[in-house]
């Protein structure tokens, strides 16, 4: 038997992030929790980071479709702690940007308790294309369409390509 709680899983679980429409906010790790509550519906979402200007359109969306479903009895929380990483992006969903031509972020830098030491030289890295797979990349700007994807180029195929930023 499936519950009204299951569905309402399942359904937010389909709900694509609105800059990112190849991944859900399941795969991206946005969508923290789906519970009840006194018979209340609660989602919790994780931004990408405070400031996230889509974090509205996430919220509409997961309402829209979740009252589409049925769902009357619903709360949408934002959950800022512990912050969002890009660690928490599935397997699936990093399969889905590098398809889409984005490269997928890398595992982010570990962060512990204290002070985070600050690095004054440039970072190198190695940035595969997801077009061509060549490793011959630069970047171009450290920032792209939206504030988390740098843009980036390939050196062998020559196609711009964007890069989902470690955070």
């Amino acid at each position: 038997m499936v519950t009204s709680l299951e569905i309402a899983r399942a359904v937010a679980e389909e709900v694509t992030d609105p800059e990112l429409p190849m991944v859900t906010l399941a795969d991206l790790g946005v969508l923290r929790g789906v519970g009840e509550e006194s018979g209340t519906v609660v989602v919790t979402i994780t931004p990408t980071y405070s400031g996230c200007p889509a974090i509205d359109a996430m919220r509409d969306d997961l309402e829209r479709a979740l009252r589409g479903a049925g769902v009357s009895d619903l709360e949408i929380r934002t959950a800022l702690d512990p912050a969002w990483t890009s660690d928490w992006i599935t397997a699936r969903g990093r399969r889905r940007l590098a398809e889409s031509g984005i490269a997928p972020p890398d595992p982010a830098p570990v962060h512990t308790s204290g002070p985070i030491p600050l690095r004054l030289r440039p970072t190198v890295r190695v940035v595969p294309c997801p077009r061509c797979g060549s490793r011959d990349t630069e970047e171009l700007s450290p920032f792209s369409a939206t504030a988390c994807k740098a843009l980036r180029r390939c050196r062998t195929c020559a196609e711009p390509f964007e890069k989902f930023k470690e955070l």
